[in-house]
């Protein structure tokens, strides 16, 4: 009994992906999680506030905006902590 040949082998289709840039990395991680960039952005200007109000020598309110820009951190890190968890759901799934 003969043997016949192997069957003719189909070309591996290898994915092609693009580089992707700082600008369209920071759009895409924005949209996956946006509280992180609005947190960033209130810390800051809590920070920028409570420095203005440093130098112009009104303590009491700089050091309000000191409490505000720690309160503003710990929201940050809970968004960054919360994205990082529905994202590890997502990929079990």
């Amino acid at each position: 009994m003969a043997a016949e040949p192997p069957p003719p082998l189909e070309p591996i289709v290898v994915p092609v992906f693009r580089e992707e840039g700082f600008g369209d990395k920071f759009l895409r991680k924005t949209r996956e999680n946006p509280l992180v960039p609005l947190g960033c952005l209130c810390t800051v200007g809590f920070l920028t506030y409570g420095l203005i109000n440093f130098k112009r020598g009104n303590t009491r309110k700089s050091q309000l905006m000191m409490r505000g820009r720690i309160l503003a951190q710990g929201l940050t890190f809970v968004a960054l902590l919360g994205g990082i968890a529905v994202t590890a759901m997502k990929s079990r799934k």
